[in-house]
């Protein structure tokens, strides 16, 4: 089947807590600015969508195997930057955009594709996946205002992390401001904080802090919490803290899995 260089792929609703939809956008080759046709496709996308019930939004681009590494990560971001601006154009919010990624080339063995066109025509494209609100799974929540039992956990997508790094970010200093103002209403809310890591080989448990040098990188990123949200007047007794390593590993790329997640043990 003939494929052509702008194609509206697939569109699917994930039935499941695993599925999740994508939106794909083709790009001629060694461009990264959307002709008509492409803009229309994302702006199908976004009146589609019902954005009420969107966690979040990952955007990943690609190239064909054609040209250097440098040149293509480049390009590939590009093109990742202008979906994002049309997105934002047409009223998404920056906030649920997660992930914005250009991964470069995609590497493939001319000699072995059948057709190799078609192929690198495919490959020269924007991914855009979303994850829609509760998709998490049971027990699994986004913010401190639901309904919670003990076992639950938090997860906060605006509280991640610069790679190797245990150091808050200004947008994560502001979440726990406000996760801060909750706790101290809530105030039998008992928790433990835990830390995780991303690119870190299996034959490691943790990653290194690059300003400790240490192996204990989802640690200090727990403990950094801790000791922050004691800074804003929340009791010790109610908190403990524990890294994870890469043990668990959202399956939403790397940067989700710089984080720290809340563990309920009272309330």
């Amino acid at each position: 089947m003939k494929i052509c260089k702008v194609l509206f792929l697939f569109f699917i609703f994930n039935l499941s807590a695993q599925q999740k939809p994508v939106e794909t956008v083709y790009f001629d080759f060694d461009k990264f600015n959307l002709t008509d046709q492409q803009a229309d496709i994302v702006t199908y996308f976004i009146k589609t969508i019902d954005t009420s019930k969107v966690e979040s939004i990952q955007i990943y681009g690609y190239c064909d195997d054609r040209g250097t590494d440098e040149y293509n990560f480049r390009l590939s971001k590009n093109r990742v930057n202008t979906i994002q601006e049309l997105l934002l154009l047409h009223g998404f919010k920056q906030s649920k955009i997660v992930i914005l990624e250009g991964k470069g080339r995609v590497i493939i063995k001319p000699d072995t594709i059948e057709n190799l066109h078609e192929t690198r025509s495919q490959n020269r494209r924007v991914d855009l996946i979303v994850v829609k609100r509760n998709s998490f799974g049971k027990g699994i929540h986004n913010s401190f205002k639901n309904k919670l039992k003990v076992g639950d956990k938090i997860y906060l997508d605006n509280i991640l992390f610069d790679i190797g790094s245990s150091r808050l970010t200004h947008n994560s200093k502001k979440e726990l401001d406000k996760i801060a103002t909750l706790l101290q209403e809530k105030n039998t809310l008992e928790f433990e904080i835990r830390g995780h890591v991303c690119c870190t080989p299996e034959i490691y448990t943790d990653g290194i802090d690059k300003a400790t040098k240490e192996r204990r990188l989802s640690w200090n990123r727990a403990r950094t919490v801790f000791m922050y949200l004691m800074d804003r007047k929340i009791s010790k007794s109610r908190m403990t803290f524990q890294g994870c390593g890469n043990k668990y590993p959202l399956g939403r790329g790397d940067k989700l899995d710089r984080r720290v997640e809340f563990f309920i043990t009272q309330i």
